[in-house]
């Protein structure tokens, strides 16, 4: 099993610094790999008590059956991971208030090679760093995937997000979260953020909420964030190059408009 090298952060300590309203019903914050899930939940953890957060797990399908105590309706918590759609997480989360973060494809992919090629990604792929393939090649394999080693992207959207379409999860976009954190002062930020904690069941935006989301959004605190990355992840390039764009529209035709993008 391949491992991830992810700093710890306070995060927990820094909550006791504000009056949390207890959870009615568990929340489950899902996502596509690589599309800002550590960023979403550090956000929501600040509007939960710690009491009230499932740290046992990062939550995926393999081991599904041993954290069913996350979705408990007797004693509601706040979740995360990477649950794909299946019959078992759709029994799991049916009274689960479900949230799916997505983010566009094109960016996707950069975001997954720069992760991959980077020193915090410990497992079967470490071959592909040290400049044995080029950028160009290990964003093809992020798109068409490598054969027995790692899904296509097609594979992990359809089973991550697509699939949950049409469901009670509602999908959110990593590309909206990140407008709003820039100007966190204006309307439409708050009627966002309004809206998203809502979906997660905190009926009213504190007074403060400003400032826990900036806490919570706070870069340093995440060890996948971009910066926080380290090792070859540096040499990917900041736009997805024309040809590789043509290749994800190739390899996944309709994804992004799907998902509202393009």
């Amino acid at each position: 099993m391949p491992t991830v090298v992810i700093k710890p952060d306070n995060l927990n300590e820094l909550n006791r610094n504000y009056q949390q309203t207890p959870l009615a019903r568990p929340v489950f914050l899902n996502s596509v790999p690589k599309c800002g899930t550590h960023l979403m939940r550090n956000i929501v953890r600040m509007f939960v008590s710690v009491e009230q957060q499932y740290h046992q797990a990062f939550i995926q399908h393999p081991i599904l059956h041993q954290h069913r105590a996350a979705f408990s309706q007797a004693s509601p918590r706040l979740s995360w991971g990477h649950l794909l759609f299946s019959d078992d997480s759709a029994i799991a989360l049916r009274n689960v208030r479900h949230i799916v973060l997505v983010r566009d494809p094109y960016d996707w992919v950069l975001a997954r090679a720069r992760f991959f090629l980077s020193d915090a990604f410990k497992g079967s792929l470490d071959h592909l760093k040290g400049g044995n393939v080029s950028v160009e090649a290990a964003l093809n394999m992020m798109i068409f995937g490598i054969h027995e080693k790692a899904p296509t992207m097609q594979e992990i959207f359809l089973h991550n997000a697509v699939a949950w379409l049409g469901t009670a999860a509602r999908i959110t976009h990593y590309e909206d979260l990140i407008e709003h954190l820039g100007d966190l002062d204006s309307g439409a930020a708050e009627a966002y953020f309004t809206a998203l904690l809502q979906d997660c069941g905190i009926a009213r935006l504190p007074d403060d909420w400003r400032e826990r989301v900036r806490v919570g959004s706070d870069r340093n605190q995440s060890g996948t964030a971009r910066e926080n990355l380290f090792g070859p992840a540096a040499d990917v390039p900041d736009e997805l190059p024309d040809i590789q764009k043509r290749l994800v529209d190739f390899a996944a035709p309709g994804l992004r408009q799907l998902l509202g993008y393009g």
